[in-house]
C-alpha cells in the first residue's frame, strides 16, 4: 500500500454510521490473495472486517469510522517532509494504513499468526467492537491503533455518561415568582457539580466531565419548564466508583438523571524499556476495554490526539512509517516472548 492508496480512503466519507462504503473498498482493496477476509454485520447497517494470515494469536485493530464532519484529504509538503490533512488522517484511518502495511511486510518475510481486525462505531460507543467481542475466539494480544505519538498506552481514563432531564414551572418572565426555570435549575445543578472535589489519581489525573447536547426551546419571554443535556465523565481509578453517586445526589425535585453507562479505567500491556517503545497515560476513550476476549491489549498509533477532532487533522508521513515499524517489533517482541 502506497501513500496514494492512503489518500483514496481518506477521500471516502466513513463518518460514524457511514462505514459501509469504506469497509467494502478495504475488504476488495486490502486482499492479498494470501490472507482469509470476513466480513461481519454489526447490526446497524456497518460491517467489521478481520483479515487473518494463519491463526491469528495476534491482532491489530482499528476502527474506520470518523468524526464529523467529513473533511477532505490534502497533503502539504514542506523541507521535503509530507504532512497529510483530512478526517481520519490521524484517527484512525491512518493507523489502518500503518497497521496493513506492517502486516504485508510479516507476510512477505515468512510470518503468519496475526490478523488485522478493522471495526466500525467506535466514535459511538464501540458498537463494532462490542460484536467483536462476541463472535471472535479468546486469543493473545490485540494491539489497537489510535494517536498516541507512536507509544504505547500505560493506563487510559475511563468514562462514564448520564442524561440529565430538568423540569422547571414555566410562566411569563415578567412574573418569575410565579414559576420555576428550568435554566436557573441548570445553573444549581452545574455549581453543585462543579464544587465537588474528585479526588486527584496519582496516574491518571484530574476527572474531568463535559456537557453536550444542551437542549430549552422556551421563547426568551417565557421561564424553560424543561431542559435536557448529556453529561459526560472521563473518569480515574480514584474516582470511578464515586461518579453516579455523586451525579444522583444532585438530583433536587424536578431534576433526574438516567446513567448510560461506560467504561472503566484500565491499564495496558507495554514493553517496559524491552524495545525503545514508550509509553504513557491518555485521557481517551477506544474500543480496547471492548475486546475482552483478549488476554493481553495494548493501544499505539501515529499523530497525536491533540489534533484529532479537529478541522487541523493531520498525520505526517514520518510519524506513519514509524507506526509501520513500531508495529512490526511489537509483533516480534510479542511472539518471540510468548506473550
Amino acid at each position: 500500500m502506497e501513500l496514494e492508496d492512503f489518500i483514496e480512503i481518506l477521500k471516502i466519507d466513513s463518518t460514524s454510521s457511514k462505514e459501509r462504503e469504506l469497509a467494502e473498498y478495504l475488504e476488495k482493496k486490502l486482499d492479498d490473495g494470501i490472507c482469509r477476509v470476513e466480513r461481519h454485520e454489526v447490526g446497524d447497517g456497518t460491517l467489521n472486517l478481520m483479515f487473518s494470515w494463519g491463526t491469528p494469536d495476534i491482532v491489530f485493530c482499528t476502527h474506520m469510522d470518523t468524526v464529523p464532519p467529513y473533511i477532505p484529504p490534502s497533503i502539504r509538503k514542506e523541507s521535503g517532509r509530507k504532512t497529510i490533512f483530512g478526517r481520519g488522517s490521524c484517527d484512525a484511518k491512518g493507523q489502518i494504513y500503518a497497521m496493513y502495511r506492517a502486516c504485508r511486510r510479516l507476510a512477505d518475510s515468512g510470518e503468519s499468526g496475526f490478523g488485522l481486525l478493522l471495526v466500525s462505531g467506535e466514535e459511538c460507543g464501540s458498537k463494532g467492537a462490542i460484536k467483536a467481542a462476541g463472535y471472535l475466539p479468546e486469543t493473545g494480544t490485540v494491539i489497537v491503533g489510535e494517536p498516541t505519538d507512536n507509544m504505547t498506552v500505560s493506563a487510559s481514563k475511563g468514562t462514564m455518561a448520564f442524561d440529565i432531564e430538568i423540569k422547571g414551572i414555566p410562566f411569563h418572565s415578567g412574573y418569575p415568582e410565579y414559576g420555576k426555570s428550568a435554566i436557573d435549575m441548570f445553573i444549581g445543578f452545574m455549581n453543585g457539580l462543579n464544587n465537588t472535589v474528585f479526588p486527584e489519581d496519582p496516574l491518571l489525573g484530574k476527572t474531568t466531565y463535559n456537557v453536550g447536547m444542551l437542549k430549552s426551546d422556551n421563547p426568551r419571554n417565557i421561564l424553560s419548564g424543561i431542559l435536557t443535556f448529556s453529561l459526560y465523565f472521563r473518569t480515574t481509578f480514584a474516582s470511578c466508583d464515586m461518579i453516579e453517586k455523586t451525579v444522583l445526589g444532585l438530583c433536587v425535585e424536578g431534576i433526574s438523571a438516567k446513567p448510560l453507562g461506560g467504561d472503566r479505567p484500565m491499564e495496558y500491556l507495554t514493553t517496559g524499556n524491552a524495545i525503545g517503545i514508550k509509553s504513557k497515560p491518555v485521557s481517551f476513550g477506544s474500543d480496547a476495554p471492548r475486546l475482552n476476549n483478549f488476554r493481553n491489549r495494548m493501544i499505539m498509533g501515529a499523530g497525536s490526539i491533540l489534533v484529532a477532532h479537529t478541522e487541523n487533522e493531520h498525520v505526517t508521513e514520518e510519524e506513519l512509517d514509524k507506526a509501520t515499524e513500531n508495529y512490526i517489533e511489537l509483533f516480534r517482541y510479542l511472539k518471540s516472548n510468548n506473550i
